[in-house]
């Protein structure tokens, strides 16, 4: 018997190359025909480790019969996220960092092959926007149906906190191997499964049980990095006061070490973890070039215990050895393979905002299996 062709795929914002990982993880015979990305520096990245480089330039500028050469069966999307972030100004479909994204759903429209599924993965707060709904619109007219998650690594296993949006769509010609919760938002992974007997209870949304069942951030660590921290850090708190908690520039020793200076002015606002924590922060694009928000620090000291963060003191905090996490340890919290890698011209803080663009293969990679799983 003929095998079956593998799913033609369209990877749109491809970045660092997140969803083609996931996509490969997933299982699903499947054949990415073409990527696009505007970021030259991501599109490096991408070309390094799939020998593939993505199709470079504005979205906005591709038509219908663009699209339609291609044939694809399914899009996978990660549009940008700056308009719907809390941190943002929430502008929604007036930024015009979502016009591509609203141009290319409503090129499906025109096309005389659309694609037959969609995948769409964005911050948490997407699911309330105008953007949201044009693309429910849009997908409804064209006789999908939808399944929509909000979905954390936590719930799979991996001790790291970030919730994001998932829609994923199927045209009604084909169905969803859970149609029951087709045009539903859900929290938790329960339906992924193609095993009818997992109960309801295979997925807790509680933090504190998830953190229980996580592996601990030991796992995930890059061992041969310097676990000490160097006292004569020679920055000043003035330095990092009038920068608002921005680190010094990388060198080419790529020190993950906090300075004192920072940590005396910014402990408060730290998120501090241990190697035995079984949850850290959502490491941003701005990791490493500031402190507050943008994600966790490590602990390095053998000489400390856990202790919570609002009973350390100065003192306390400069006996931790605190550091950064390293590249390759996001890349390893975001669960990208241990092949994947960086341009050796790529800097240090590209390297970290590029990853805090990316995406969790360990939530992804179900979903598309899901996705793709025909009834």
């Amino acid at each position: 018997m003929e095998a079956q062709a593998p799913w033609r795929v369209l990877e749109f914002y491809s970045g660092i190359g997140g969803m083609r990982y996931s996509l490969a993880s997933s299982g699903v015979r499947a054949e990415v025909v073409e990527a696009f990305d505007i970021n030259d520096v991501a599109n490096d990245v991408y070309e390094r480790n799939f020998g593939h480089r993505p199709c470079q330039g504005n979205i906005q500028t591709l038509t219908a019969s663009d699209l339609d050469k291609y044939k694809a069966h399914a899009w996978l999307l990660s549009p940008p996220c700056q308009p719907y972030t809390r941190q943002g100004l929430q502008k929604h479909s007036a930024d015009a960092r979502a016009f591509s994204f609203i141009k290319i759903l409503n090129l499906m429209q025109n096309m005389n092959f659309p694609p037959q599924m969609l995948f769409v993965e964005n911050v948490v707060g997407f699911e309330v926007s105008d953007t949201h709904d044009q693309l429910i619109e849009v997908l409804s007219s064209l006789n999908f149906n939808t399944q929509e998650f909000i979905l954390s690594p936590l719930q799979f296993g991996v001790p790291y906190s970030r919730p994001r949006y998932f829609c994923l769509a199927k045209h009604e010609s084909m169905c969803f191997h859970n149609p029951s919760v087709n045009n539903k938002l859900l929290r938790t992974p329960t339906c992924l499964t193609l095993n009818s007997s997992t109960t309801q209870n295979s997925y807790e949304q509680n933090e504190d049980v998830l953190e229980a069942v996580c592996k601990p951030i030991r796992d995930f660590l890059q061992i041969h990095i310097m676990d000490t921290v160097d006292q004569d850090c020679s920055a000043t708190t003035s330095d990092f006061k009038k920068a608002g908690g921005c680190t010094p520039s990388e060198t080419g020793s790529h020190d993950y070490t906090v300075p004192l200076s920072l940590i005396e002015w910014w402990g408060n606002a730290m998120d501090i973890v241990y190697p035995e924590s079984k949850r850290c922060c959502c490491f941003t694009k701005s990791y490493y070039r500031y402190v507050k928000g943008t994600g966790s620090l490590l602990a390095t000291s053998k000489d400390h215990k856990p202790v919570p963060k609002e009973n350390l003191e100065f003192s306390s905090l400069n006996e931790l050895g605190l550091r950064f996490f390293s590249p390759r340890e996001v890349a390893n919290l975001h669960s990208f393979p241990s092949s994947f890698c960086f341009p050796d011209h790529i800097s240090l803080r590209q390297q970290y905002a590029m990853l805090g663009n990316s995406l969790s293969v360990a939530v992804v990679a179900p979903l598309l299996r899901y996705l793709f799983a025909e009834a």
